[in-house]
């Protein structure tokens, strides 16, 4: 069966409806329908619809701009609409850009976890939208990674950040749509909300069983593959371990200049976790950490995504490096003056990492999730579109 996006059910279905209106569009460079065309260009096109601004993630709305690296504000060439940043000065709409907008349409393609920031934009243009009194119609877009599978704590509220906005596991088995929807509920945004859903999709997909084009929204997930370790090698992002940006494999290399790589590689493999197959790795990144450095370590190669659990497997390799290389191995100063521990706010509190210091089992911490977990899919089954 032919799948139709959230963005190509809203031209062909609902656009006439909102002749007469003042819209603005948060969109990245994989905002595209099936053929490829961005959803930025379709709407400013349409007949019915009057575009008049146009709001960038991180990485820009053209997809420019690298982790981390603040945006500015600008006038697209293509269109010539004005692009207001939201990971600028600041990371959520001001009442300026909302104040001439009758609707803001949201068309994101997300990573399916908590820390993937554009999961945060969304929601964040929901709150600001409901400030300020401003339609958001959200165009929903597969789970690039299943929208069936769940993994990882849930976040402690009080560890609320860009990378975790809200209580909910780092792996959720959603679409964007249907979490702005139970965002919108129990979280309490209360925004006027309209979620166009897509025709075709199921739960069980991963994004390659699709058949539309994969276009990366983040310069440092150019694979599915990549996708799918992302749910635990991030976290590697918390500690003072390359995750593989400046190379060809971010998020699948993970490495540091003190590793024995076949030592190491030779471990993981021995501890038969499932779906994956790890090999030495060599290789000096071009930019981040490490930068001109050897660095030696592994690559995961995923055999079974059905079966991997990639928030497991790292605590795994975690767990192994602090105990192989415990006056190497450090967690991540915080990534600003009073933040908190980055590992801290990627895992969604302190446990993980406690957890790991006391070297204590890890089948221990798994289990401790399980409570959490299950209240989530309690309240997640409400919301399901699919």
């Amino acid at each position: 069966m032919t799948i139709r996006l959230g963005l190509e059910v809203f031209l062909e279905e609902t656009a006439e409806g909102l002749a007469g209106k003042r819209l603005g569009l948060v969109a990245c460079p994989s905002s595209v329908d099936r053929d490829l065309r961005s959803s930025v260009e379709r709407l400013h096109r349409h007949p019915a619809i009057d575009l008049v601004a146009l709001f960038g993630p991180e990485h820009g709305l053209r997809g420019e701009a690298q982790a981390g690296v603040p945006v500015a504000a600008y006038t697209d060439a293509s269109t010539g609409l004005p692009v207001n940043s939201l990971y600028g000065e600041a990371r959520r709409p001001s009442p300026d850009m909302l104040r001439d907008l009758d609707a803001i349409i949201i068309d994101l393609q997300d990573g399916g976890v908590r820390f993937y920031t554009f999961l945060a934009t969304a929601l964040y243009v929901m709150e600001a939208a409901a400030a300020a009194g401003c339609e958001v119609i959200l165009l929903d877009r597969p789970a690039p990674i299943t929208g069936a599978r769940i993994e990882g704590p849930l976040l402690d509220a009080d560890f609320a950040s860009f990378v975790g906005p809200y209580p909910m596991p780092i792996r959720y088995g959603m679409t964007i749509g249907e979490l702005a929807q139970m965002a919108n509920t129990e979280y309490g945004i209360n925004c006027d909300l309209t979620v166009i859903p897509m025709q075709g999709w199921t739960r069980d997909m991963w994004f390659d069983d699709t058949g539309l084009p994969f276009v990366p929204s983040s310069p440092n997930l150019p694979t599915l593959d990549a996708m799918t370790l992302y749910p635990g090698t991030c976290l590697i992002e918390g500690t003072n371990l390359s995750e593989g940006r400046g190379t060809t494999k971010p998020f699948e290399y993970i490495g540091a200049p003190w590793i024995d790589a076949a030592c190491l590689a030779d471990q993981l493999n021995d501890l038969g976790l499932a779906g994956l197959r790890c090999r030495p790795v060599y290789f000096v990144p071009t930019f981040s950490k490490y930068q001109g450095q050897l660095c030696t370590g592994l690559q995961i190669h995923v055999t079974d995504r059905d079966v991997l659990q990639p928030v497991a497997v790292i605590l795994n390799l975690l767990q192994a490096l602090i105990a192989n290389y415990p006056g190497d191995f450090a967690w991540r100063a915080p990534w600003a003056a009073g933040s908190k521990a980055p590992i801290d706010l990627l895992s969604g509190g302190v446990a993980v990492r406690e957890h790991l210091d006391a070297r204590r089992p890890l089948a221990e911490l798994i289990a401790s999730w399980q409570p959490g977990i299950e209240a989530f899919l309690r309240m997640r089954r409400k919301y399901l579109l699919y």
